[in-house]
């Protein structure tokens, strides 16, 4: 029998693996305000987890007006699921509502916004890569990534005098 192998009677005892970094459990939707990283004009980040060896990310993103919030591609899938409101691309026919699934293909561009009937909305995303911001035509005008993600959310943090608390979703 190999050293590995259990006896009849005796399970199999795997070791934990060294170098784990620790499980994230914490409230989504936070009960402190200051948590919402403004990210542009009536739009906030609530930054969930931050993996900065896999270039991942997830964050419930609110906007709290409606209109345009952003034109964009991602070279990467992108998965989202609406928690509150509702909002659509205008590159299609769909609204995605709360309780609904959103998936994104890498290297679509489309146009995020909150329609006129709806001025409130949060959606929880899940990114790899990065969010590539194009004007109509198609030209790069900014990006993010978990890095300018972890940055805007430090900065704010310390702001605001919630300190250094981002580092805890840094994986």
């Amino acid at each position: 029998m190999s050293p590995n192998a259990a006896s009849a009677n005796e399970p199999v005892r795997i070791a934990p693996s060294p170098g784990i970094p620790a499980e994230i459990a914490i409230p989504a939707v936070p009960e402190d305000p200051r948590m919402w990283v403004p990210q542009a004009p009536n739009v906030w980040f609530r930054p969930l987890m931050l993996n900065t060896v896999t270039g991942q990310w997830c964050n419930l993103l609110k906007v709290t007006a409606s209109g345009i919030v952003s034109r964009h591609r991602h070279p990467g899938a992108v998965f989202g699921y609406v928690i509150e409101g509702k909002w659509h691309y205008h590159e299609h026919p769909w609204v995605a509502e709360a309780g609904h699934f959103v998936y994104e293909p890498p290297g679509e561009i489309h146009t995020l916004a909150v329609p006129e009937d709806c001025d409130y909305m949060v959606t929880f995303f899940n990114i790899s890569g990065a969010m590539v911001y194009v004007d109509d035509d198609g030209v790069q005008t900014g990006y993010e990534d978990v890095f300018t993600k972890i940055e805007m959310a430090r900065a704010h943090y310390e702001s605001v005098g919630l300190g250094n608390v981002v580092d805890d979703l840094i994986r």
